[in-house]
């Protein structure tokens, strides 16, 4: 028996204690009683891990690994008709090379949940093949959810819609798709229904990129809504992007808020990335790329923040960092109220692991496992404002890593006493 005492909890009020029996929470309050071993926790804020909801696995560090320059005008649609001829070089080996490499960045800054897109419009699966292996190989160290991700289009590439299939009989877990960038609107529309129509063949998730564009007309979004919604799926769905949805005009904007609050659909932003990406064609005022984030926040509907991209084609910077990622989305979505600040650690943590659809197991609670992280901080505010660096990161009662805080050889002296 293990008690991590002398913590702050968040969502726990007035606790400090966490007892954990065979890697398993067994309560959380306080004088909770004699243990085996007892850790103080130094009075640091300790939360449930992070979660990463949307990252490219299959293309981290390909833009400086293989040493070729990003898309020059830095528009998603460049990134993605240049993606081809880096696919060209890869190999099971360098796709788990690289993207072991980038799990290492995340895990190291408290992810222990990722869903990885991977880009299935390869007759050869060689992504797919990779990141399944990694899956498991890695499954005591992060859970990994894998997308079935056609990038090149379902019906963009050829025979895509079969690759998808495909994929989900090798043992992905999410269904993806990408509507806005398949020749027509038709098009768009065959491949949402396509995605629902093999999650409930085949029992798995939903995560599209929907609307990853500026133009307003591009509504995807309301389609993958109506399906999920008549069929009960909104809580296995999620909607990634949906930039389009924050140039949409407010009578339309809320009268589809109503809908994704009756479907219970799931949303991602990726604040980063979509910034970079975003409002190229325009001059001033300059739209930022980002969906709604306040707006479905205030109406309860489910939205999270993630990475997308590390080094890629698509983005060049990016380290795993949700804390820089957080830290970036709460200033393009203008949410730190003090009330606003209490809940936004929710958007890199309990908010993605909903999308993942793993909320059950998920959190700080007894009976669930004993996963939680440490950051150098004591409060909600006091961790957001110094963007916290994470101190430790525990799995099932077990230290992934654990690391000092910052320590001075010479401290700064101003010479000043008060």
């Amino acid at each position: 028996m293990k008690k991590y005492t002398n913590a702050v909890i968040y969502r726990h009020g007035d606790a400090n204690e966490i007892l954990v029996d065979n890697g398993v929470i067994k309560a959380i309050g306080t004088n909770l009683g004699p243990a085996d071993e007892v850790i103080d926790l130094g009075g640091k804020l300790v939360i449930a891990p992070y979660v990463d909801p949307h990252l490219h696995l299959d293309y981290v560090y390909t833009l400086s690994e293989l040493g070729q320059a990003g898309a020059g005008s830095g528009t998603l649609f460049e990134a993605i008709e240049m993606w081809p001829k880096f696919k060209e070089t890869l190999t099971v080996d360098s796709v788990k090379k690289l993207a072991t490499k980038a799990i290492r960045d995340e895990v190291s800054q408290g992810v222990q949940y990722i869903r990885t897109h991977v880009d299935i419009t390869d007759k050869n699966f060689t992504a797919l093949r990779a990141l399944l292996e990694l899956r498991e190989e890695l499954k005591n160290i992060v859970e990994i959810q894998v997308v079935a991700f056609p990038q090149e289009g379902m019906y963009t590439f050829k025979g895509g819609r079969d690759l998808v299939e495909e994929a989900l009989k090798m043992g992905a877990d999410v269904v993806g798709g990408i509507p806005h960038y398949e020749p027509a609107r038709e098009f768009g529309e065959k491949s949402i229904y396509d995605t629902l129509e093999l999650a409930l063949k085949y029992d798995k998730l939903i995560d599209v990129h929907c609307d990853e564009t500026d133009d307003p007309n591009s509504r995807f979004v309301e389609l993958l809504n109506a399906v999920v919604l008549m069929e009960g799926y909104g809580e296995k769905t999620t909607a990634s992007h949906t930039c389009s949805f924050g140039s949409a005009d407010n009578s339309y904007a809320f009268r589809m808020m109503d809908l994704f609050k009756k479907s219970k659909m799931n949303f991602i932003a990726c604040p980063t990335e979509n910034a970079y990406l975003q409002g190229r064609q325009d001059t001033y005022p300059k739209r930022r790329g980002l969906t709604r984030v306040k707006e479905f926040m205030e109406a309860g509907i489910n939205i999270a923040f993630a990475q997308d991209s590390i080094n890629d084609p698509w983005y060049p910077m990016g380290n795993g960092n949700m804390m820089y990622i957080l830290d970036n989305g709460i200033h393009l979505a203008q949410i730190m109220s003090p009330e606003e600040i209490e809940k936004d650690l929710d958007l890199i943590t309990y908010n993605g692991a909903r999308c993942m659809h793993i909320q059950d197991k998920y959190g700080l609670d007894a009976s669930k496992d004993a996963n939680f992280i440490v950051l150098d901080g004591d409060s909600s505010f006091d961790v957001i404002r110094n963007r916290a660096p994470v101190l430790a990161s525990v799995r099932k009662g077990e230290y992934l890593f654990k690391r000092k805080p910052v320590e001075y050889e010479v401290a700064l002296d101003l010479g000043i006493k008060y």
